[in-house]
């Protein structure tokens, strides 16, 4: 199985030498402490956890996985124990509010913690990562009492959260959920329904778990504008914070899945559990936004994650595995073969993954700053954080995991027959990773919010925002970085030009946005990496001009990006020949013709 390193030189370089993220908090009030050493020494401590306690499950998790009683569940051999190390070192709190016992590091930092802990063990880190959105949905929308009663024990990790959308007969169309909220004499409210797919919905690693939940009250208004939000604590909490009797949420089964064994995806039955509401009434989808941009960013992660791992595994098997001779002659003559990664073939995918793991790094890592702008900055800076949010989360959720994908099945595919093999743990990561394209929103759902809410629906405006950062990089180049900048310049200009072709063509027909969309979203992925990789060979160029040391580094970076703009950003044409190819050519055909 691929043995996991934490890329600290790599974090490093994104966070403090290209994103300059010291520079930044040094203005954001409150975040000043988050200095270059401060953020350096966390993530290098997080880096020994990470590699010391949580890679060493992973497969021995997936292999044993999740079992169901009417107890409970229990976690895989070592989960339990690897948590309560996790809460004692103080790792959930990082990045929450010192108010309720955070210890108020920037977002940035706690996706780096998110980053390595979810490449070391996905599906382990899922019980603690699914609290964050739990934390911030409260933080942002409860009253004083939710806070006070949920918050610190939710920061501390003495309690997970999760959250509670999908019912059977649908999915991703809230719209038609049933689960009911009856009002209760005390305030309360008695929620009942079930949910399905619940991650992290039952398990044996807390004593509680507090479900945000979506709900209809009675008389509601039909549709997503009759829909409430609600706090449903698997065991009631008692008004002096002690634990009371247990809440009628019962965990009915846990999924038998593809990938992430280790983790319990869970059907919850709520009958007549007692859930407080959070939020105004019917607004609970607005409320659950919260929750789902954190779980949408928290996704676009595991697709880094899954590349660098697969990454990681490719590349030591490469350097070791003997197979043929270089096409160019031996270069192992004392050996009765070369090692593979001489071999053009095993250099594209290896530069595949990575390329697109350190682009990738670079654009979730910048999403996260925007996310402290959002949080601390002055008004003015705040709105234009959240407008670059509202473009870049459902860029980075649906093509970070779709290249995640392909990375993971690259990673199988330079071992060859051993790939497909267990024991190697490189076909563990393409089922793992498979999940990342369908939760918080399929790549097409992802895609049709792209298009039709966050660029034909604010008018271009969110797009010229992001298009104008990048007229303002490629202005500030030297002649020396013409052969990044250029083509992200004229990718850029086509970007614009396509958007209004197609929002031309959706107003005499909406199924063209539907049918350009993903291939849009795509193309929109391709050159917003080509951005940040444009960033961060700049700032290699730079550094090999002063000199100094970790050359070979800045070396590599540079090479990185070369593959980059000349292999993967030229996929970027036949994505504009297929968003443009209109959507007669998929809704022509009468649905009686598709037959088998």
């Amino acid at each position: 199985m691929p043995e996991y390193k934490a890329p600290l030189r790599d974090i490093s370089f994104v966070m403090n030498e290209v994103l300059e993220a010291e520079k930044l908090y040094q203005t954001l009030p409150g975040y000043e402490e988050a200095t270059t050493d401060l953020m350096n020494a966390i993530t290098e401590e997080g880096a020994k956890f990470c590699e010391g306690v949580l890679a060493p499950l992973y497969q021995s998790g997936d292999q044993e996985g999740c079992t169901w009683s009417e107890e409970g569940v229990k976690t895989p051999t070592g989960f339990k124990e690897a948590y309560q190390q996790f809460v004692e070192n103080g790792w959930p709190s990082l990045s929450a509010d010192v108010e309720y016992g955070g210890q108020g590091m920037p977002n940035l930092v706690g996706i780096v913690n998110t980053e390595m802990v979810g490449t070391a063990n996905w599906a382990w880190g899922m019980y603690p990562g699914l609290s964050h959105g739990a934390i911030k949905t409260i933080e942002e929308h409860g009253s004083p009492e939710q806070k006070d009663k949920y918050l610190t024990r939710l920061i501390s990790g003495e309690w997970t959260g999760t959250m509670c959308l999908t019912e059977s007969h649908c999915g991703s169309d809230l719209g038609l959920l049933r689960t009911k909220a009856e009002p209760q004499a005390d305030g309360s409210y008695a929620i009942t329904g079930q949910k399905i797919f619940i991650s992290a919905g039952e398990h044996d690693m807390t004593d509680n778990i507090i479900h945000i939940v979506l709900a209809r009250l009675p008389d509601a208004p039909e549709g997503t504008k009759g829909i409430s939000l609600f706090i449903v604590p698997k065991v009631n909490v008692n008004d002096d914070g002690s634990l009371g009797e247990r809440n009628p949420v019962h965990c009915a089964s846990i999924e038998h899945k593809m990938g992430i064994h280790g983790n319990a995806t869970a059907v919850l039955n709520f009958d007549g559990a007692r859930g407080y509401l959070i939020g105004p009434e019917n607004k609970g989808l607005n409320c659950m936004f919260t929750f789902m941009n954190t779980a949408r960013i928290g996704t676009a992660a595991q697709g880094l994650a899954h590349m660098e791992l697969s990454f990681q595994g490719a590349l030591a098997y490469a350097k070791d595995r003997l197979a043929m001779r270089s096409l160019t002659g031996p270069k192992n003559p004392n050996g009765p073969a070369d090692p593979i990664i001489v071999h053009p073939d095993v250099r594209r995918m290896l530069l595949t993954q990575k390329a697109f793991a350190e682009g990738s790094r670079a654009m979730l890592y910048f999403l996260s700053m925007q996310g402290d702008i959002v949080d601390k900055g002055s008004e003015e800076e705040a709105r234009a954080a959240d407008d670059l949010m509202s473009l870049l989360t459902p860029i980075a959720k649906a093509f970070m995991t779709e290249t995640g994908y392909e990375a993971a099945n690259h990673g199988v595919q330079v071992f060859g027959g051993h790939g497909f093999i267990q024991e190697w743990g490189m076909e563990q990561i393409v089922r793992d990773c498979r999940i990342a394209m369908l939760y918080e929103g399929t790549t097409g759902i992802q895609a049709m919010d792209l298009i039709g809410r966050k660029v034909l629906g604010s008018g271009g405006k969110l797009l010229t925002q992001f298009t104008a950062m990048i007229d303002e990089l490629v202005a500030s180049g030297s002649e020396e970085d013409k052969q990044f900048l250029t083509p992200l310049k004229a990718h850029s200009d086509e970007w614009l030009g396509l958007s209004m072709k197609i929002g031309e063509a959706a107003m005499a027909n909406p199924d063209e946005a539907g049918a350009a969309a993903v291939d849009y979203l795509m193309y929109s992925g391709y050159v917003t990496l080509a951005y940040f990789w444009a960033r961060m060979a700049i700032v290699a160029r730079q550094k090999i001009a002063e000199g100094g040391e970790d050359k070979s580094f800045y070396e590599a970076k540079l090479m990185t990006a070369k593959f980059y703009f000349e292999r993967l950003l030229p996929r970027t044409e036949s994505l504009k020949a297929t968003m443009l190819a209109g959507a007669d050519n998929l809704m022509q055909m009468p649905e009686e013709l598709f037959a088998v």
